[in-house]
């Protein structure tokens, strides 16, 4: 079976255009930094301080374009250094987790709810997940190529046509895996 590119997702937020005006001003817009490997999201110039109970995070980085909701990625253990209990789920699923305060140039914002670590998942195409006899939602393995290799379970398999190959993993889990660089992974069944 063909490898599949394992890519490392650091915390990170996407803000909805309400929160991008009250962190950054009005008429603030999201400046591309880079594109990343799924079309149409790129990284952007612009960062925030996330403040939680405990500590607080600077120069987190943003990812464009904006959301209909403002939602933050973090690892476990960038939960603990912020003191907020940050449940396992799909990015978009964050009705009844946790808020905290995200601090931009211009101002503040308080979020209810929207912190999650998110669950490792493999973005396909419907032509990919048919090569791979996999359907959107499935749960797999995978198996890390490196020198720490390992099997990952519940991978979330998300297929769209908006999407491109490549599977994402949060920094513990590169940590763990010595998933640096250029590595790959195998779906096991």
């Amino acid at each position: 079976m063909e490898k599949i590119l394992v890519e490392t997702s650091a915390r990170h937020v996407h803000l909805s255009q309400e929160d991008l005006v009250a962190l950054f001003g009005e008429g603030a817009t999201l400046t591309n930094k880079k594109d990343l490997s799924q079309p149409g999201q790129f990284a952007c110039v612009e960062r925030v301080t996330l403040v939680g109970p405990k500590k607080e995070l600077a120069n987190v980085s943003i990812l464009g374009p904006v959301r209909p909701k403002t939602q933050v990625e973090v690892s476990y253990t960038d939960a603990r250094t912020l003191g907020v209990a940050a449940p396992l789920r799909e990015s978009g699923d964050v009705a009844g987790t946790p808020g905290l305060k995200l601090v931009g140039p211009a101002g503040e914002v308080e979020i209810a709810e929207g912190v999650i670590v998110a669950k490792r998942h493999i973005h396909m195409t419907p032509e990919d997940a048919e090569k791979y006899g996999v359907e959107n939602g499935e749960v797999v393995s995978v198996k890390i190529d490196s020198e720490r290799s390992a099997l990952l379970g519940d991978v979330v398999i998300r297929v769209s046509p908006k999407f491109a190959l490549a599977m994402h993993i949060d920094t513990d889990e590169a940590n763990a895996t010595s998933a640096f660089g250029a590595c790959y992974g195998e779906i096991v069944k």
